[in-house]
């Protein structure tokens, strides 16, 4: 069950993992890869086809969030590089960024992470921690030799 269908998690943001398709995970790198996060996450729906990641729904209740992880290939994700690049390059970037738009400039693939909030009656119940989510963020890029972005700050992750 998607955590859009669960009444006690709100919609946040989305995130990307951009990647060159032929890295594409499996379904036991992707939870060998969250699980290594300890007891932090529960991990549930794990979907793949021919033993290559689809989907998965990963809870992390110490952060009071969870994110629904899917992947998208094919001309859906080219035309959307090639929009994030042409923006990207019209901006300031600094550091490794220009090592990170190389590579989402040829990326193929992406993994969507939607990010939720757990809804609490107590605002002192709920915290939104955002750490969770960029710790898997971080788990997905490596094990698929990819970059992550954040559309909302515009950031290479």
């Amino acid at each position: 069950m998607s955590l859009f269908e669960d009444d006690r998690y709100q919609y946040c943001d989305t995130f990307f993992v951009f990647f060159d398709e032929s890295n594409r995970p499996s379904v036991d790198q992707v939870v060998s890869a969250l699980q290594s996060g300890g007891e932090k996450y529960e991990l549930q729906g794990s979907k793949g086809r021919d033993g290559q990641f689809e989907a998965i729904t990963v809870r992390s209740p110490h952060d009071s969030s969870a994110m629904d992880i899917t992947i998208v290939t094919g001309e859906e994700v080219r035309e959307q590089v090639e929009e994030l690049v042409t923006e990207l390059r019209n901006m300031s970037l600094n550091g490794d960024d220009f090592q990170k738009l190389k590579k989402v400039n040829q990326a193929n693939a992406r993994l969507d992470v939607y990010h939720f909030e757990r809804k609490s009656d107590s605002p002192e119940d709920a915290v939104l921690d955002p750490g969770g989510l960029f710790l898997v963020l971080e788990k997905l890029n490596a094990i698929c030799d990819g970059v992550g972005h954040d559309p909302q700050s515009k950031t290479l992750i």
